[in-house]
Order: structure tokens, then C-alpha cells, then sequence
């Protein structure tokens, strides 16, 4: 790859799809991202020409690509892309040998894309660390996932993280007129407003994907003026709609998508908000998720979130999750949708999981402190020589409870586990408290 004769091929501008026919030429083009208002400090930073490297976050179809495109058309700075898949350390470091030569034989800067660069592994990522630090190539890097944790912190802190959103319903009507447009034609000569609605639905915030279906749809709308015969009437509705694109895509990655959704299930079953429960649950199952991993969550949740409060919780949560394994999707759906909202109904404790935290850090500071001799296991006459078990209370034997300590001679008196004096743990604590007032007497 020769970084000195790499140039933008474009073919006949005829057969190029709407989505490239209609991309952003200038950053005053670009619609829906909210760091790109009048006198922002990257648009200051642009304007003094002080640029730099950048990593763009965000969803598929938000303009990433053309935001890298236009800054390096507006600056004139050559553009040189690389997809991170089907790049490896040794193209990489070819790429940056060639913008070092260029830059220090012609003064000329180079802005290297790299799409998906967090599929680049650390040994790739390092290649470009010192070509970025010498300011031989303006790195601009292009992401789904959260670059905190896919980009290591090396390469990252010499970066400018900006957060792309999906495109919004307003930007989506602006995009839609532009396309129209190109056509000379109007959205209302086409569709009604019910069907403009569903169309935008139907991009799930993607504006390529948008573009696209946008494409389609006017194709087809021309094709059966010029044979003057349709099925359909003119302007559309969604029903209509339906029949002449393809269904939604609503799970359109795998990334952020996957755990933000879970996510927010477990946060809506959490705060008792079951209609944002089941929504979410609905999300992920008609975006294609593994019913299990729901039913996994839903499982953890149980613990993490109801606990002791509805002791019930963990076996209805368990029963789920083997349900769905045995029958499947789509009634798998059915039963999901009952153990979602009878955890986020349930009343809530996190108790048992702080009482497991605390447990954890006391392991880790204090170490390997001794087990009393008096509940260690007897296996030997040498062990009861020894005081194994010497003591020990058998608590059948002592229905009113025992008087001795369990917990190591140094932590003594120690209470991990403090239930709620509510819910089904006031019994638990009522229990507990008796037992602990009996040892400490």
C-alpha cells in the first residue's frame, strides 16, 4: 500500500448510492451532533487549525466516516483509510513510515482513518502510539464500543474522544427532505405522515441505513409512476410501508447496544419500575438477544437487587431460566415477561450482596486468620489431641442457641449480614438478633 499514490477513487457519480451521493461535504452539512454548534471548543480548535487526533464514538450510521472525510477535505490534509479488521501491525507501521516521510520531505500531513479501531489488539494499537506522539499522521479513529475500554490508555490519552449520537427524528426529517429533493420530489407526494414516521422508525437512528431504505422506497415509487400501475395508493401509509421495505432491524450491534439494554432492565427492576422493565426485556428479545442471557440476568437480579426481602424471588427467577431453556423462543418470551415483572414488583433488599462485599474486603485485609479450634473438623486423634473440636455446641442440641463465636478470635462480634427491618428480613432480623444477643451474652 503506498500511502503517496492512495487517492479517493470514485466511479460514475450515476451509479453511486444516495447515502454517498448526499454525504456531507463541509462540517456546516453534518446534522444531529450536538459538539458541532456555533463556537464549541473543537470547532475552535478546527478553526485555528489545531487538530487533534481524534476517536469517534458512537452507533453505526451517525457520520463518523464523514465527519473524518470533511475535516480532511476542509484542511487539506490527504486522506488515507484503513478498515482495523484487515489491517495488521506491519501494513501499519508502513503507513506511518510513509506520513513520516511525507510529512518531513513535503510538509505534508496526513490523516489516517482507522474504522473500527477497537478491534485493533494492543501490540496494533502500540505501532501507532509513536507516529501519533511525533505528529506524523493525524490519527482519527472510528468506534462502536467505549473506547475506555477497548483503546488502551496510552493511545487514548493522546486522543480527543468524541461522542456521536444517533441521528434524531427532526435531523431524520431534514435528511428525508434532502433526499426528496434530489429527486425533485416531496416527502408528502410519497408518504403520509404516519409512514414519514415509520420510515424513520425503521433506521433506528442509522442515517446510511435511512438513506438507503429512502432510496428503495423512491425507486420503487418511480418504477410504478412510469408504468402508471400500483397496488398502492399515493402517498403511502404504513401498512403500505411495511410491504415495500424490510422489517426493522432494531438490534443493529452487538456493542454498547447488547449491555446498555440489559442495563437498563435490571436498573427499571431494581427502582420497582416494571413497565420499563418489560420494555427493555421486550427490546432485547425482538432485537434478536439470547433469551438465556436475559434469563441470566434476571437470575442475578434475584440475589443482587430482591435478596431476603422476597426469599421466593431467586426460585421464581431459576425456574425462568430453566423454562426457557426447555421451550424455547417464542413462548420462551412469555415466561421472561412473568419473572421480569414479579422481580420488579417484589420488594427489594441488597443486603446479602453488601453482607458478601464486606465479607470480601475483610478477607482481603485481614488474610488467613485462624478457624477456632472448637468448630475445625476431627478427623484424627491427633486433631482432637490437639483441641479439634473441643467445645464444639451441636445447635440441634440447643434450641435456644449456642454460646460460643464462629467467625476468627479477631473478628468476633462482627456483623457482615444487617437485614432490613422490613419486608420479609424484619423476621430474618428478628431471628438474628436473638441468636447474636444469646453468643454475646
Amino acid at each position: 500500500m503506498d500511502l503517496f499514490e492512495h487517492g479517493s477513487k470514485t466511479g460514475n457519480s450515476n451509479t453511486l448510492p444516495l447515502a454517498e451521493k448526499l454525504r456531507p461535504r463541509t462540517l456546516d452539512e453534518i446534522i444531529g451532533q450536538d459538539f458541532l454548534y456555533q463556537g464549541s471548543p473543537i470547532l475552535v480548535l478546527f478553526e485555528q487549525r489545531k487538530l487533534p487526533s481524534l476517536i469517534l464514538w458512537g452507533p453505526p450510521g451517525c457520520g463518523k466516516t464523514t465527519f473524518a472525510k470533511v475535516l480532511s477535505e476542509s484542511y487539506g490534509i490527504s486522506f488515507f483509510s484503513v478498515n482495523a479488521i484487515s489491517t495488521g501491525a506491519k501494513e501499519l507501521r508502513s503507513i506511518g513510515e510513509q506520513a513520516k516521510q511525507k510529512h518531513h520531505e513535503f510538509n505534508e500531513k496526513t490523516l489516517l482513518f482507522v474504522d473500527e479501531i477497537h478491534r485493533l489488539n494492543k501490540s496494533q494499537q502500540d505501532v501507532l502510539l509513536p507516529f501519533v506522539e511525533a505528529g506524523n499522521f493525524l490519527l482519527v479513529g472510528a468506534t462502536t464500543e467505549n473506547p475506555s475500554f477497548q483503546i488502551n490508555s496510552a493511545l487514548l490519552s493522546r486522543c480527543r474522544v468524541l461522542k456521536f449520537n444517533s441521528i434524531g427524528e427532526k435531523a431524520f426529517q431534514k435528511l428525508l427532505d434532502k433526499a426528496m429533493t434530489h429527486y425533485s420530489l416531496k416527502a408528502d407526494d410519497i408518504l403520509k405522515e404516519d409512514a414519514q414516521k415509520q420510515l424513520i422508525a425503521l433506521a433506528n437512528g442509522d442515517a446510511r441505513k435511512f438513506l438507503n431504505l429512502c432510496e428503495q422506497l423512491i425507486d420503487y415509487f418511480l418504477a410504478m409512476k412510469a408504468g402508471k400501475q400500483s397496488a398502492i395508493s399515493w402517498p403511502c401509509g404504513e401498512e403500505d410501508l411495511e410491504n415495500i421495505l424490510p422489517s426493522m432491524d432494531l438490534y443493529f450491534d452487538r456493542g454498547d447496544a447488547h449491555y446498555d439494554l440489559a442495563s437498563a432492565m435490571i436498573k427499571s427492576i431494581r427502582a420497582s419500575d416494571a413497565d420499563a422493565a418489560i420494555y427493555y426485556m421486550a427490546r432485547m428479545l425482538e432485537g434478536g438477544e439470547d433469551p438465556m442471557f436475559i434469563a441470566r440476568r434476571l437470575v442475578i437480579s434475584a440475589s443482587e437487587d430482591v435478596g431476603n426481602a422476597d426469599p421466593k424471588a431467586i426460585g421464581i427467577a431459576t425456574s425462568c431460566m430453566q423454562a426457557v431453556h426447555l421451550i424455547g423462543m417464542p413462548e420462551a418470551g412469555i415466561t421472561l415477561a412473568q419473572a421480569t415483572t414479579y422481580l420488579a414488583s417484589a420488594p427489594k433488599s441488597n443486603r446479602s450482596y453488601m453482607a458478601y462485599n464486606e465479607a470480601i474486603a475483610e478477607v482481603k485485609k485481614s488474610g488467613n486468620l485462624e478457624v477456632p479450634l472448637h468448630i475445625r473438623n476431627s478427623r484424627s486423634k491427633l486433631m482432637s489431641d490437639m483441641g479439634y473440636g473441643k467445645g464444639y455446641q451441636y445447635a440441634h442440641n440447643h434450641e435456644e442457641g449456642v454460646t460460643h463465636h464462629h467467625l476468627p478470635k479477631d473478628l468476633e462480634g462482627k456483623e457482615f449480614y444487617r437485614p432490613l427491618d422490613k419486608h420479609y428480613e424484619k423476621h430474618i432480623l428478628a431471628y438474628l438478633d436473638f441468636f447474636r444477643k444469646k453468643r454475646d451474652s
